[in-house]
Formats: C-alpha cells, structure tokens, sequence
C-alpha cells in the first residue's frame, strides 16, 4: 500500500501565505538546480511510499521540502515517454500542445532555460536532452557531457557523451565515450562503429552515467563565482534500463527477498494496445515472481546508486555555501511497471506504472520543512511554479498552472481532475478517489488501409484512494454504474477542450475516431 508522506500542509498554512515576500526580499535571486530523473516512479523514493528502496537524499529533500504527492505525467504519443515528458517539462506546454510528439521544441515556445536567460541567470545543462539542437542550443549557455544526440548505447558504462558546442551542431563523430586506463585513471576515446555493437559494460569499463553526470554538476557548482544566480538543469539518465549499478549496490538488494507489490501479475490480463515493444520484450512472458523480483531488485539497485550520486550534487552546494540560497527541484520524468500489472516498461496509464512521479522542492530557500501538498498537478506545471517561487516572469506560451497558490492553500490553485493519454490506445480521467482508464485496441492490418479500425474495447475503473496500486477493476459493479457513466461523459469533454483529435501541426490522435 502505498503510504502519503507525513502532511504538516494545514498547520503551515498562516505561514504560506507569506512565503512569497519572504522569498524575493532576499538580496539576491536564488539559484535553482533541476534534477530530472528517467523512468522513476514516485513509489521509487522511500519517503514518500515506504517501499523498500533506499534513497537517503532524496528522503532528506523530501524532509526539508514540500512534496507534491499527485503529480503526474500526462502521458505520450510516442513510446517513449521521456521525449513528451521532459518537452512538456521545459516549454510548460500539455501534451496536445507539443510539436513532433515533443522532439521539436519551436523558436515560439519559450523554455525554461531561456526564461531563465532572460531573467539574467547563467543556465547550464548536464546529462540529457532529448529535443532538437537548436532549442538545446538557445536554452542554455553552457554544459557538460550533454547525451542523447543522435547515438545512444543501451549501457550506463558506456555511454556516447558530447561537449557542449557552441555551434549547436553536436555532430556524430564528436561523439565520445568515457574509460578506465589499465591504472585506473579516466580517459576519453571516440566512439567508433565497433562500439555500437557492444558488449555490455561493467563498472570495470568506465563510470556510470549518474556518477559523470553528478561530477559534471559538482564541478559546475563548486568552481562557479558569478554574481548572477545560476540556473542548473541535471537531466539524468538513471534508472532508465538497463537497471546497472556497481555491484555493492545490486547487493543491497538480494532477488529472493524482494517482496512484490499488490499488483504484481505474471502477465497483463488482456491486449492494451501496445504490449509487444522493446521496453516490454526485455524479459519473456509470463513474469514469473522469479524475474519480477530479479527487475525490481535492479530497479532499486539503480535508485540506490542514483540518489548516492544526488547526494553529492547536494554536498557541493553546501561546501561551496550556495546551498542557503538554492532552490533544488526534483522530479521524475514518468513511472515504470517493472512487473505490476504484468508489464515491464512505462507504455501506459496506470499510476506508479506509468504516470505518477516524484515531484519536490526544497533547498535552502525552503523555510518550512516536511509540507505535503495532495492536490492534483502535471509535470507541466513545474515551469510556471518555479517561475512564481524565485520571482522569474512565466512566458506566455505557458499553458501550465504554477502551484504556489495550491501551496498557500487557495483553490485557485486546485485542479479537479487529470487527464491522461497514451498513443490512440489507451485515455484515462482521474477525479476524486475514482480513475477511469479507456483502451481501445486497433486491428493493426487495416494500418494497410491508412485508417485504424477497433479490434476490441476495455474499461477499467480504480479507487485510487484505497487501492492505490490498482488492482480491483470496479467498472463492472452495478453500485458503480451511475458514476462510470458520469466520468465517461466528462472525460469526452475534456478531451474535446484539450483538442484530443487533431494538433496544430496535424499529427492525429484518433482514440476518439473509432471509441464507440
């Protein structure tokens, strides 16, 4: 059962009110540091689920910070979700409002990077990007082993790596990897076709990308002596498969004792839409209790390992004494299975499967700590949030809510409901307790056609309240009926305001066309 973390919102609230003032009176803005981790679940920091995970660091940021307990993923049009995910993060913009399913980022939507630009920060990159270069390029004014242009290893130890460019171009054959010399030392060789086709590295092969990338930030943050602040984006790649950690880690997690979650099953119980792709076919089916327990004990391995490097991105701050005027975002950029519901990967709408992630803000500018804030939030709105908290204009072409009214306790700040979507398979409405999950699997052979036609239809409806891990479907329950038929009826609505058919660039979204 996944647990809340311990709420001090409404006894805080007097002091909230107030926040604002006591924020921007300070004599200079503070600096931000955005960690955005890939495929981590927000049961994957221990604080705020008690699983069995350990993340010391990151349960300190959660204990000195407000935590934002319903945050989610809107979801994705493409498989993989970190692409929409962290488009939405940098431009503030929903899903239905991106461009390419969020590989390109146009010059007319602003990011985070260049508001902060605007506002007179220095902003710096390390770790991964994952749109065009030109909106990489016009974000920041620097980085450090930038990954995710063009060639990509399935490997922590191995991975192509770039230099910031000035130019912006961060062509192939600059790309390079990171080794260990015969004597330890670390060099630096260019990546050769040879490489590509593997073998899979060890921690004997060069280090792990959460160890470069947080050395990357640490140098970043202990050389830096600017008087403007800096605004630090550290995207990194963990714990994205494959789930490597150095094996004192993968110790901590022995495989015959992992204890599964309530919706464990050794296969999903009937076709989503998008059962068979690479992130599903990494371990064959059915996923026995055996290999359920030997990927989440990975999957925590890798956690472990990611939060020990957090930590020392979050010590650099304090010994270079810039950490009392930080402002430390963290988030995830979607959920993972890991095999709840007979699944493996994050293609789809259920909570921790897919949607549901970490999302906190602490640091030093954080006066009261250990805050709990329930109500509903996209990772979207993060932009305009961190905008309001360190007094940075929002652009217009934000379409997300800041969440600083929702902090002080205002119900302008409030949403009703989420609406989630996942290619023209699967839409999901959450309001209240009660989440209604839509599929609709299309016949693939009439794709020959140029049109989709339905192959079969399933609906499921959660109390997400009390069972939390949805495990009980109570879409069939005559008690129920009223209800489904009321949020079925909502949800189409929503759809048709969030322009569910069509976008401005005329990609389609054709759930709706063939859901009778």
């Amino acid at each position: 059962m996944i647990r809340s973390f311990s709420s001090t919102f409404y006894y805080s609230l007097l002091w909230m009110i107030f926040l604002p003032s006591t924020l921007f009176s300070q004599k200079q803005s503070p600096n931000v540091l955005l960690i955005y981790t890939d495929d981590h679940r927000y049961s994957g920091v221990h604080a705020l689920a008690q699983q069995a995970v350990q993340t010391p660091n990151l349960d300190a940021l959660a204990a000195d910070g407000i935590v934002f307990e319903n945050t989610y993923l809107m979801g994705s049009f493409s498989g993989a979700t970190c692409i929409p995910s962290r488009a939405m993060l940098m431009t503030g913009r929903n899903l239905f409002d991106l461009n390419r399913q969020g590989h390109l980022i146009p010059r007319e939507h602003t990011t985070m990077g260049e508001a902060f630009q605007k506002a007179g920060y220095q902003t710096q990159i390390v770790g991964k990007w994952h749109q065009d270069n030109a909106s990489l390029s016009r974000s920041f004014e620097g980085g450090a082993t930038i990954m995710g242009r063009g060639v990509y290893l399935v490997d922590h130890f191995r991975m192509p790596l770039w230099d910031w460019d000035e130019e912006g171009q961060f062509p192939k054959d600059q790309a390079y990897l990171l080794q260990y010399n015969e004597d330890g030392t670390l060099s630096r060789r260019q990546l050769t076709k040879a490489d590509q086709r593997g073998p899979i590295g060890t921690a004997s092969n060069g280090p792990h990308t959460s160890e470069i990338f947080a050395a990357e930030a640490s140098k970043f943050i202990e050389k830096y002596d600017a008087e403007s602040p800096f605004f630090l984006y550290l995207a990194f790649h963990a714990p994205h498969d494959p789930r490597q950690a150095p094996e004192r880690f993968k110790a901590l997690y022995p495989p015959s004792k992992m204890e599964l979650p309530p919706s464990y099953l050794p296969q999903h119980p009937f076709d989503n839409g998008h059962m068979v792709l690479r992130d599903e076919e990494l371990v064959p089916w059915p996923r026995t209790p055996e290999i359920a327990r030997k990927e989440l004990a990975d999957y925590y391995a890798i956690i472990t390992h990611l939060d020990a490097q957090i930590g020392k991105v979050i010590q650099s701050l304090k010994a270079s004494g810039q950490y009392e005027n930080t402002l430390i975002v963290f988030a995830g950029d979607s959920g993972l299975a890991v095999g709840n519901h007979g699944l493996l990967g994050k293609q789809n709408i259920y909570d921790e499967d897919g949607v549901h992630v970490p999302f906190v803000l602490s640091g030093g500018v954080i006066e009261q700590k250990g805050v709990s804030v329930k109500g509903f939030s996209y990772i979207h709105d993060i932009f305009p949030t961190v905008c309001e908290w360190v007094g940075v204009p929002a652009p217009s072409s934000v379409r997300g809510q800041s969440l600083v009214p929702l902090i002080k306790g205002e119900e302008s700040g409030s949403r009703s409901f989420t609406y989630h979507a996942y290619r023209h398979h699967q839409r999901a409405y959450r309001k209240g307790n009660l989440k209604l999950i839509e599929y609709v699997r299309a016949d693939d052979f009439n794709k020959r056609k140029g049109a989709f036609v339905a192959g079969s239809r399933v609906t499921q409806l959660f109390d997400v309240e009390s069972d939390p891990w949805e495990t009980t479907d109570l879409s069939f329950q005559p008690a129920y009926q009223d209800r489904l038929a009321q949020l079925r009826q909502e949800m189409r609505q929503v759809a048709n305001q969030l322009g569910d058919s069509k976008d401005n660039t005329g990609e389609k979204f054709d759930f709706w066309d063939f859901y009778q």
